[in-house]
């Protein structure tokens, strides 16, 4: 007999032959994993860790989506630019609605000025900021202008654009209009960066909501306001930050090309960075988008090109540390090369001593960059000392009554992405098309790179007095199940039953909630998915480091239980006696991975949910699925398969139950209270 099994270095699937190979196989699992990382509670933790590691690396091998020539990359520009817009919750493109912008005071020293101002980058969604005006500009006289977008200084109620407001006197003092940001929340009408970082609100992943995609349109708007202003030559646009400014700049530069010139500081880093080193822990969600479609982040970068872009860092920074830059550097030179033979005219990495800070030093490579490349200016800069403003100074509602009341910068996260509003198909005849397009689109935008036939688990150890079997559902990480003690023969049984159990059931007993549905002549099997029972994880909130680290991967902890059922569910099927038919049934959330399990998994012929959950927003959570449908729109996928929904409100179903009639299966479906 063989199993395969992941090469422990590597993840390279090998083949381990005979039980005591199987056994071997499982101890040095189990041996890696108390080994790295060292210094963990669970023994969940050193098994996800080390799937986390693997998938990582998977993404890594294709930098820039795998693209190798300039041609081809001009070709996939679009649909790349798309998708990354996707990520953020940018596309389809939302409204350019008016900006209402406002002029609240002006702050004037001998050569320049600060317009305190305010615009809505959408209805209610207040952009308060800073605009730094040279002067005198004589008529008729077009600027370069800088757009500074800002990084978790809190200022509190004065906004964290006075922490930066020396970037702004610099660039108005030597000729350029400046526009520096509050961001969504440390502004003066403060939101909400920490949702799944310490918040609970997961829902922002089934939404597909992350303050990133506010942070990048309000800096997309920003240049609208930059390009309507009479001083500002649109064709001299540069865009730079520090920390989440150098995220931001990152994602606004990568959306919109009307940036010429990108500096972003000490503001991004790769995968391995954040997952491998769990540098994610130090960052909340506004620096990354959800990695709907399992890029490699050079891509990210790799959409700035041809155009001028500079990437500074510290040495000594612990938050975007050294190795990940040079990771980057390393492949962002290769790829300039294809647009740029002398390289270090669009791309230049520059590095400065000292720890995560807003460095002088970084602020003159950075004025001199855009210097270059704005003015045609490569001379060395200075930046002498000059007075700085209060920051009640610079505040644009000098009072919390001056607040505008229409405000929705606290609830944006509930409507920034739109979501899918489904009706049912009309009639019998539509029904095919509309189940179609909807797999499709579940393929497409939420279980990306999902296989049209996930693989039957293998076995690595099974224990035939006790029932525990261990299960390897993808050759990389292990879960646990158990064959019920029966006194039935093989020949006596009439349906195999799997049983999905809750994080916190008990292994080796059948659940309460699922003793109703076991009938006389059920082979039953329980399964303890991923981050259930004995190979929990620890979760400490914040910072929620592996369900965090999914999502930067495409994926969610929910997600990946629906490919653990799968793969199980292939597996009882391929090994049952007399093929028996499969039956699945789950509780609650997790009942819901079971239901999308079985729409992917044809083996399954009887579906049988207690207790679900009735939306996405209470989980399960799959990146971005309320952008494509709600659970009972899922759960009418399952059409016409047997389907039982018990212990919910029936009202909660009527779109199930309205496609059920529609596929002549009205007498497959069952609801009950």
């Amino acid at each position: 007999m063989s199993v395969a099994v992941a090469d422990l270095a590597t993840g390279r699937r090998t083949m381990k032959r005979s039980t005591c190979g199987l056994l071997l196989a499982i101890e040095l699992v189990v041996a890696v994993a108390a080994q790295q990382p060292p210094t963990k509670e669970l023994p969940g933790d050193a098994l996800i860790y080390r799937w986390l590691v693997h998938e990582t690396l998977h993404l890594a091998e294709r930098p820039f989506a795998g693209v190798s020539s300039r041609e081809e990359w001009e070709r996939l520009r679009p649909e790349l630019k798309q998708q990354f817009l996707y990520m953020l919750g940018l596309w389809p493109p939302p409204e350019r609605t008016l900006l209402q912008a406002r002029i609240t005071g002006v702050l004037e020293r001998d050569n320049f000025r600060v317009e305190k101002l305010y615009f809505q980058s959408r209805p209610g969604l207040y952009v308060t900021a800073n605009l730094y005006v040279p002067k005198p500009i004589p008529p008729g006289q077009k600027l370069p202008a800088v757009l500074y977008v800002c990084g978790h200084s809190n200022r509190g109620r004065d906004g964290n654009k006075t922490a930066f407001q020396h970037h702004g006197i610099w660039f108005a003092t030597h000729g350029y209009v400046c526009l520096i940001l509050d961001t969504l929340q440390l502004g003066e009408i403060a939101g909400i960066h920490h949702g799944t970082y310490r918040e609970g609100r997961w829902w922002w992943h089934s939404a597909g909501y992350t303050p990133a995609g506010v942070e990048c349109w309000n800096g997309i708007r920003a240049l609208d306001y930059l390009c309507s202003r009479p001083e500002v030559d649109p064709q001299r646009i540069a865009v730079t930050g520090i920390s989440g400014g150098g995220a931001y700049t990152t994602w606004i530069s990568a959306a919109d090309e009307r940036v010429h010139v990108a500096v972003p500081v000490s503001g991004f880093s790769d995968l391995q960075t954040h997952i491998i080193d769990r540098v994610i822990n130090g960052h909340c969600d506004c620096m990354f988008p959800y990695n709907v479609y399992r890029w490699d982040f050079s891509t990210i970068l790799g959409l700035i090109a041809p155009r001028a872009l500079l990437f500074l860092n510290s040495s000594n920074d612990t938050i975007f540390p050294m190795p990940g830059n040079e990771r980057l550097r390393a492949k962002l030179h290769e790829f300039y090369r294809l647009f740029h033979p002398q390289l270090q005219t669009h791309f230049e990495f520059g590095v400065v001593p000292g720890a995560h800070s807003d460095h002088p030093e970084l602020r003159l490579l950075a004025y001199r960059w855009i210097n270059r490349h704005l003015k045609n200016d490569p001379r060395p800069v200075q930046e002498p000392e000059v007075p700085l403003f209060s920051g009640k100074e610079l505040r644009v509602f000098p009072e919390d009554s001056d607040i505008p009341p229409d405000a929705v910068n606290r609830r944006i996260d509930e409507f920034f992405v739109p979501r899918a509003r489904l009706l049912a198909p009309a009639n019998p005849g539509e029904w095919p098309k509309w189940r179609e397009r909807l797999l499709e689109q579940l393929q497409e935008r939420v279980f990306r790179d999902w296989p049209n036939f996930v693989p039957a688990a293998q076995v690595i150890r099974q224990d035939q007095q006790t029932g525990e079997v261990v299960l390897s559902p993808d050759g990389v990480l292990i879960i646990r199940g158990r064959n019920l003690a029966t006194a039935k023969k093989p020949d006596q049984y009439k349906r195999q039953l799997l049983v999905v159990l809750d994080p916190e059931d008990a292994e080796d007993k059948l659940p309460n909630w699922a003793r109703s549905v076991v009938q006389d002549g059920d082979q039953v099997f329980l399964l303890s998915p991923r981050g259930c029972g004995s190979l929990a994880w620890t979760k400490r909130n914040p910072p929620n480091y592996v369900e965090r680290s999914h999502a930067l991967l495409g994926r969610t902890v929910d997600q990946m239980r629906v490919w653990d059922i799968q793969a199980t569910a292939r597996w009882l099927h391929e090994n049952a006696e007399d093929a028996l038919p499969l039956a699945v049934v789950g509780h609650g959330a997790m009942a819901v991975n079971v239901a999308y399990a079985a729409i992917f998994e044809g083996a399954i012929s009887e579906i049988i949910l207690v207790a679900p959950t009735t939306s996405h927003l209470h989980g399960p959570h799959y990146l971005g699925i309320l952008r494509v449908l709600d659970t009972p729109a899922a759960l009418a996928l399952l059409a016409p398969r047997r389907l039982m929904i018990l212990e919910t409100d029936p009202d909660a179903w009527t779109l199930t139950r309205t496609a059920y009639e529609l596929a002549s299966a009205k007498d497959r479906l069952r609801i009950s209270k």
